[in-house]
């Protein structure tokens, strides 16, 4: 007996890869749709692929066909594709779309977008909550087109029930930008010394490939028109993240240099992670009603990849947004821990356990000499 049909597009990115896996193991038919209908080796044998071009309104409800019991959509984006899903409502039993934690938008309407304005940096309240309130629906960036998005679906009410998932810093295998890469070069290098800006305490909330999927899993499971953030139960500071990467490859813990305040020069104290960017995000208003308690380890994942490296490993994590004088930073760029399969909770928070005997180095309104 199966748990329905399941329709997945988007299915050979990063999110769909392991949403396609977790269906499947949990007994759904699953038809894996992406532009070239390509199969991961992680996958059932009883998934089927189907190639598909998104933009193609024929195709995509020829892949839909008679119908499916659940959607999820991996790569909606705007008013059209809500569009979309609305003429196939009456052919899909609920559906689950990823949407992202860049709607939202603090007290004083700043959000991403305003982000390199002066004083347009947001500050949010820790955690977020869903409820917080989001930007202006429209077609002037991503975030106000994901916006709009969520209004288009939420509009649909009982004509299609819609799960949102607004995700922060995506990581896993398969990243398209593996930001880890800044500390794991380093450590190939053989430079023992991290020069982190803002005392190495930003932090930009991480989510896991695998955690989005069980979210899915269980959104499916029960249907219903909601928003949840999805999130790791940790979300880990820059130092941490680099004493992570060290642990993963067998590395000796490095040296951390903090420097209060923003990097004083290019290149000095600067990682991918620098600069102004939301906060921790929580889980706990919407959460119960698709199976999560308040402070759930959905699955308590880290991410594995020997390929970085070229050697294997393990680790977590992620970086971005505040740093240790509360105001808040962007995260240019996450933190993807190398990695490949679940480790328990425990596991996790033993790989990113934080640096220790960093020194603290006030470089603001000086220049910096060279630093290694």
């Amino acid at each position: 007996m199966t748990s329905g049909s399941a329709v997945v597009i988007g299915a050979s990115g990063q999110i769909g890869r392991a949403a396609v896996r977790a269906l499947a193991r949990n007994g759904w038919e699953v038809r894996a749709a992406s532009r070239r209908g390509g199969r991961d080796d992680s996958w059932p044998g009883e998934v089927r692929t189907v190639a598909v071009d998104r933009e193609d309104d024929a195709a995509l409800a020829g892949l839909i066909g008679e119908g499916c019991d659940v959607l999820l959509d991996c790569v909606a984006y705007g008013t059209a594709h809500a569009r979309q899903l609305a003429a196939l409502a009456d052919r899909i039993g609920s559906a689950v779309v990823v949407s992202s934690c860049v709607v939202y938008e603090d007290d004083r309407g700043r959000s991403f977008a305003t982000m390199g304005e002066p004083d347009g940096s947001p500050v949010y309240p820790l955690p977020v909550p869903e409820s917080q309130p989001t930007v202006r629906p429209g077609d002037e960036n991503y975030g106000t087109r994901k916006a709009a998005l969520e209004r288009a679906l939420l509009a649909l009410g009982d004509r299609l029930p819609v799960t949102l998932l607004r995700a922060c810093a995506v990581h896993g295998p398969y990243s398209p930008l593996p930001r880890e890469l800044h500390f794991v070069k380093r450590v190939l290098d053989g430079r023992r010394v991290r020069v982190l800006a803002y005392g190495g305490s930003s932090r930009f909330h991480p989510v896991h490939v695998d955690n989005i999927a069980e979210l899915v899993r269980l959104a499916a499971r029960r249907p219903g028109s909601r928003v949840l953030n999805a999130a790791d139960p940790q979300a880990p500071t820059v130092a941490e993240i680099s004493a992570a990467v060290d642990a993963a490859m067998g590395a000796p813990e490095s040296e951390i240099v903090r420097m209060d305040g923003a990097p004083p020069s290019s290149g000095v104290g600067d990682t991918p992670v620098v600069g102004p960017a939301p906060p921790r995000l929580r889980h706990d208003r919407g959460g119960a009603r698709v199976g999560l308690s308040r402070g759930d380890d959905v699955r308590g994942v880290a991410a594995r990849d020997g390929g970085l490296a070229g050697r294997p490993g393990q680790g977590a994590g992620l970086v971005g947004g505040v740093p240790h004088d509360g105001r808040l930073l962007s995260g240019r760029e996450a933190v993807r821990v190398c990695g490949r399969g679940p480790v328990a909770g425990g596991a996790g928070r033993e790989a990113l356990r934080p640096a220790a005997g960093g020194r603290r180095y006030p470089l603001a309104g000086r220049a910096a000499g060279p630093v290694p």
